[in-house]
């Protein structure tokens, strides 16, 4: 009897040795966790472009009974001197920020300095309405080198990775302008010129993809618009006339431009959180 109780415990403690080591082969580990893109943090970067534009150069002059030019002449001058100026290059430069990553909204400040090209000029004459067939011409320049912005940034996440953005901020740029009047009545010349650091403003909407490691792809289209400048010269002089400083000059210029450019972003540190 005893020797059939010892048999039926060994089968017993063998089934269940075997249903454990059953259990223990289909043993499934959890899930690895994986980080996800966090955009907090320090960046610089480089981006390549074009930009399109156009300015509005106007030259002027008022009417003086003991300067150079009869009534009839001064709203002429006015007219031919309201010129417009288009101008296109390719761009590109520097640029630097930072972001703060509130669940999926995403905050932050950015710089940039790119060469900028603008570069336009225009010529008109006319007859002098009373005394044809002499006429007159003016003639203008206006170009900036370079282009900085400072910029909010504000968007959202369609992905971890993916974000949308809209921008906007000061742009500023080292705006010059040159004016050139010459008639054939009395050989007569006058000029202007002027050169001003701009501070307008600008914005626009771009997209900008995480591709890891920190590194981020990007595009983006901006509008900048410089405002007026304006000069004023008292430098009209005629062959045989002279000088005629009562006939005051009044020289301006506008700037607009339109920007769309790509770029590369590169992430300095910043956190990284878990998700399975």
């Amino acid at each position: 009897m005893k020797k059939f109780l010892l048999a039926l415990t060994s089968v017993a403690l063998g089934a269940a040795s075997a249903q454990a080591a059953d259990l223990a082969a289909h043993y499934t580990k959890a899930p690895v966790m994986a980080p996800a893109y966090n955009w907090t943090g320090f960046y610089v970067g480089g981006n390549v472009g074009g930009q399109w534009g156009s300015a509005d150069p106007r030259t002027s002059t008022v009417f003086s009974p003991t300067g150079y030019f009869t009534g009839s002449s001064v709203p002429a001058i006015g007219t031919v001197g309201a010129q417009h100026v288009n101008s296109s290059s390719v761009t590109g430069g520097f640029t630097a920020g930072y972001n703060w990553q509130v669940n999926s909204a995403v905050l932050g400040l950015e710089g940039d300095i790119n060469y900028f090209g603008f570069k336009g000029s225009a010529t008109g004459s006319a007859l002098y309405p009373c005394c044809a067939p002499t006429a007159f011409t003016v003639s203008s320049q206006v170009s900036a080198d370079w282009l900085a912005t400072i910029r909010g940034r504000l968007g959202f996440l369609a992905t971890p990775n993916w974000l949308i953005y809209a921008t906007g901020g000061a742009a500023i740029a080292d705006v010059k302008a040159n004016f050139n009047f010459t008639d054939t009545f009395d050989a007569a010349t006058e000029s202007g010129s002027m050169r001003d650091t701009r501070v307008g403003w600008t914005a626009g909407v771009g997209g900008e993809y995480a591709v890891g490691n920190g590194w981020s792809l990007k595009a983006e289209y901006l509008y900048v618009d410089l405002g007026r400048a304006t000069t004023t010269s008292t430098n009209l002089t005629g062959a045989f006339t002279g000088p005629s400083p009562s006939n005051v000059y009044t020289h301006s210029a506008d700037l607009k431009s339109n920007i769309v450019r790509v770029g590369v972003n590169y992430k300095f540190g910043g956190p990284v959180v878990a998700r399975y």
